[in-house]
């Protein structure tokens, strides 16, 4: 008996009882089709926390208060290059005796401006943050959910290039002029299809000129990177948020090869001026935006690794459904099984059609579950766009062609082992 002839009694076989081999295939179908889709939302989340990362800059160092802290220290000037960015978590943090805290000023950033303070930083920049504050034009009203108050060395720190207009400028700064750049989020429900630039909208009741649009920079699950707008930072401070304490300090490197020197130059001059000595808690921590990514980059591959391996569970179990129904298969064609032997069927033959069902059913699951999984991928989930990772189809589908063979294989033996006149007695 050739192949072809094996694959079309295995055919026969599987049609036969379709519901029953449509509940099998729909097994591996779940298994697989959970497996791509876990692994797609990871690599998802992945690129996200990843992009987000990028936005804080490639060479920057976020400085925020160990402590709570609120708006901005007093004082204008725009020293070498201020200008600020994202915020963070992690950085710098000691468990020794903790000394008075301070909180972060602009002082504090002019200190970390000067060249012979920090050779190795080429920017700084204070940074206040006014949260989820009314903006209105003409009858529109939208509600922006991060008002930034910083200097214009901020746009190129955190990577905000402006698409429709300018930034404002180190004048602005020092004249404490209410101009604003804003995200494509904002113009869109503020403006729709006018031309923001050169018009004033009242932010909170306080008027602010549009001088810019942000670059579109799209939304990072539930966060909407482009609902932001960036105002002088004394503007900000005199209309919003009051002049107290900092909220962050971004300070940009030279270059990725000095970000660690220009963070020992950091947290050298910020131990001078907060006291900090000894085994002293720092009030400060300091985020490094590329030690950051590369942990973060660690830590999702193996939340993905964990997440396929979870999926990977249904596939086991809808191994054990093909495992299940072969065997009842081969006991309600025993009679049939004995026929063959009896007209000379080798035992080859039989062994090969049962395979070759197991196969087909895994096969034919493995298949419409890769479809499933690639039309899930077009939608968000969790807030995530899933990502499918060509390597998690060829796995997923291989190993489910492989368990229909692995778990195929004990039906089928027991089908050719089967002695002609015992299966021919089978009631």
């Amino acid at each position: 008996m050739n192949t072809v002839e094996i694959l079309r009694f295995a055919l026969r076989g599987l049609a036969a009882n379709k519901m029953r081999s449509a509940l099998t295939m729909l097994g591996i179908l779940i298994g697989v089709a959970a497996v791509i889709l876990l692994v797609a939302v990871g690599e998802g989340s992945s690129r996200q926390i990843q992009q987000n990362i990028q936005r804080l800059g490639a060479n920057s160092l976020t400085i925020t208060p160990s402590t709570m802290g609120g708006g901005g220290g007093p004082g204008f000037g725009a020293g070498r290059g201020f200008g600020g960015g994202g915020g963070g978590q992690a950085g710098r943090q000691n468990t020794g005796p903790r000394t008075q805290a301070k909180n972060l000023t602009v002082e504090d950033a002019r200190a970390l401006a000067d060249p012979a303070n920090a050779p190795s930083v080429k920017s700084v920049s204070p940074i206040v943050t006014a949260q989820s504050q009314t903006a209105t034009y003409e009858g529109a009203s939208h509600t922006i959910s991060q008002l930034v108050g910083t200097y214009p060395s901020y746009f190129e720190a955190s990577d905000k290039p402006v698409a429709k207009g300018a930034y404002f400028y180190n004048d602005d700064v020092l004249a404490a002029r209410k101009v604003v750049v804003i995200g494509q989020t904002v113009a869109e429900n503020l403006f729709g299809t006018v031309d923001p630039i050169g018009k004033r909208i009242a932010v909170s009741g306080v008027p602010f000129t549009v001088v810019g649009v942000l670059k579109e920079a799209g939304s990072s699950g539930f966060q909407d990177a482009d609902d932001v707008a960036i105002a002088p930072l004394p503007a900000v401070q005199q209309s919003l948020t009051g002049f107290g304490p900092l909220g962050q300090i971004l300070v940009q490197a030279k270059s990725a090869e000095t970000v660690d020197a220009a963070q020992a130059e950091v947290t050298e001059v910020l131990n001078q001026r907060h006291g900090i000595t000894g085994s002293a808690s720092a009030d400060y921590r300091i985020l490094n935006s590329a030690t950051l990514q590369e942990t973060v980059s660690a830590a999702i591959g193996t939340f993905t690794v964990l997440l396929g391996a979870v999926a990977a569970i249904s596939l086991l179990v809808g191994g054990i459904g093909i495992t299940n129904i072969m065997l009842v298969t081969v006991t309600e064609r025993t009679r049939e099984i004995g026929i063959r032997k009896a007209i000379g069927a080798p035992k080859s033959a039989i062994l090969g059609q049962f395979l070759a069902e197991a196969t087909m059913l895994s096969l034919v699951g493995g298949l419409l579950g890769v479809l499933i999984a690639v039309i899930g991928a077009q939608f968000t989930i969790a807030g995530v766009k899933p990502v499918i990772v060509p390597t998690s189809i060829a796995l997923a589908l291989g190993v489910s062609v492989a368990i229909g063979l692995f778990f195929g294989s004990y039906p089928a033996n027991r089908a050719a082992k089967l002695r002609p006149i015992e299966a021919l007695r089978f009631e």
